[in-house]
């Protein structure tokens, strides 16, 4: 749910910044994650869990086994951020080089090689809407979707100039039991874990 805007008007910068301090002055005492899109803030308010977090986990170490030793698939913190964008967010795995985790603050988004996310089950339009939407705008050039309600997913890639703004231009739709290339590398999806049905 967002609730906060942003734009590109004047003025958009120091309404990033209040999103911005809302956010520090909210840390700890509230339940979920909290990203800025361009559309505001996202509150999901489910923490994530379970099917989520093992898939997380999953990609993750499948990455690190087939990538150099000088990359790692980080699954912590610290956020992703651009703040002439006005953008703010949390990608689920981060593939980056250690050298560029080492900062202080937020990672440049622009050193990521790929963001991958789990899609939540709260608040799904944000990963296959609004971060393909987002995660260009932030120079990221790969982005891989899982999605645990579907055992489905894609990886975006390709960012090239829109009217809108920069676009992914190439989408590879991916079903659960697939290899997977994210970059240069090829996982297995088999066994990741579903969300499971609910009445």
């Amino acid at each position: 749910m967002a609730i906060a805007s942003d734009d590109t008007r004047p003025g958009a910068h120091h309404r990033y910044q209040a999103m911005r301090e809302f956010l520090e002055s909210m840390d700890d005492t509230l339940p979920g994650k909290f990203e800025i899109t361009k559309e505001g803030i996202v509150h999901d308010m489910v923490s994530p869990g379970g099917p989520h977090e093992v898939t997380a986990a999953l990609v993750s170490r499948r990455l690190e086994k087939v990538m150099p030793d000088e990359l790692l698939a980080h699954t912590g913190t610290p956020d992703v951020e651009d703040e002439p964008e006005g953008i703010m967010g949390h990608p689920d795995v981060m593939l980056i080089a250690w050298d560029d985790l080492n900062v202080e603050g937020s990672i440049d988004s622009r050193t990521l090689i790929a963001a991958i996310e789990v899609v939540s089950r709260s608040n799904p339009e944000n990963d296959w809407a609004g971060k393909a939407r987002d995660y260009p705008l932030l120079g990221i050039p790969i982005y891989a979707i899982f999605d645990p309600r579907t055992g489905t997913g894609a990886v975006l890639s390709d960012i090239h100039p829109t009217p809108d703004g920069p676009r992914y231009a190439t989408r590879k739709d991916f079903l659960y039991g697939e290899d997977v290339t994210i970059a240069e590398w090829t996982i297995s999806t088999a066994d990741l874990p579903r969300y499971p049905a609910t009445d």
